[in-house]
């Protein structure tokens, strides 16, 4: 799989769609720093905020409609920094337009929609990461490799319980409506699920229910026998939030390290993708864990709803 530049040995050029906290804080300077990248752009719905962002890492700022179709002809890739289900058509769109995409978590909130960014990552043999962060930060990562070639799990436990929407906090995240809107089901869902799966095989079979404000109960049953149960929230009080994932099996318990922050995660998906772009190997957290990933989450939700 070769980039649109038409050498590995030229910079990625990655555009970023996206001028939101999350593109602030972590997708820009993270591609404006990669070694590796070239930013060759930022598109935003308001030109303001895309002008401040792309001056503020020495690129060029695009808008519109118009501004789309110009910023895929300046890149070999693109990065998202959008709401999910704003996400998904233009993942398709750059996919058709022959650029590799480094999408957001969750890729939608509809089957359909993952399976449309799925399908034309496929039919264009483009390369996809899905950042999922613990997929990435070099941490955590390891750690995943590690638990997953030992092997004898019985049982998991994970909890990511924030505090996003608790009193008195002041996140500019809190702002976000797709997250108020859907809950930490599907905004931190993806991260445990992401951890889960390749340690101990994929989801048979899950039960959900409803916990406090938008807290989301899960029990899973995996292909490789165990279970694992998920605690999934945004409204924690303050000194109730935390993130612990923890293994029990054959060769006592593993709990998960920490991780040194969003950035250098995303460098590490961004690294993820130039290698997929280079080898032509699929990465396993690609736009088709992607899709698996939102079926699971709309079949939890369904489940809690009732």
């Amino acid at each position: 799989m070769d980039s649109a530049a038409g050498t590995t040995a030229a910079p990625l050029r990655i555009g970023l769609l996206g001028t939101g906290p999350w593109a602030r804080n972590t997708q820009a300077p993270a591609l404006a720093a990669h070694p590796g990248v070239e930013l060759s752009g930022v598109w935003g719905r308001r030109a303001e905020a895309a002008d401040a962002l792309a001056t503020a890492h020495g690129t060029r700022a695009y808008t519109g409609e118009e501004g789309i179709d110009a910023l895929l002809e300046a890149s070999d890739a693109v990065a998202f920094a959008l709401p999910p289900d704003v996400q998904a058509p233009l993942a398709v769109r750059a996919a058709r337009a022959g650029r590799h995409i480094l999408m957001d978590k969750p890729v939608a909130t509809t089957v359909d929609g993952a399976r449309a960014v799925a399908d034309a990552v496929a039919e264009a043999g483009v390369a996809s990461i899905v950042f999922c962060t613990l997929r990435f930060a070099p941490e955590t990562a390891a750690w995943i490799a590690e638990q997953t070639a030992v092997g004898g799990w019985f049982t998991a436990r994970a909890q990511w319980l924030g505090s996003l929407y608790a009193e008195g906090s002041t996140s500019e995240y809190a702002d976000s409506p797709w997250r108020r809107e859907k809950g930490g089901l599907w905004d931190v869902g993806p991260h445990a699920l992401s951890v889960l799966i390749p340690v101990l095989g994929d989801v048979e079979h899950l039960t959900a229910a409803p916990g406090p404000a938008d807290t989301t109960h899960l029990i899973l049953r995996h292909s490789s026998g165990a279970s694992s149960t998920v605690a999934l929230g945004l409204s924690a009080p303050r000194g109730a939030a935390g993130v612990e994932i923890e293994f029990r099996g054959e060769h006592g318990t593993a709990s998960a390290p920490g991780w040194d922050g969003a950035e250098t995660a995303f460098r590490g998906a961004v690294d993820a993708l130039a290698e997929t772009v280079r080898t032509g190997v699929p990465h396993a957290c690609d736009a088709r864990f992607g899709r698996h990933l939102t079926e699971l989450l709309v079949a939890a939700e369904t489940q809690a709803r009732a």
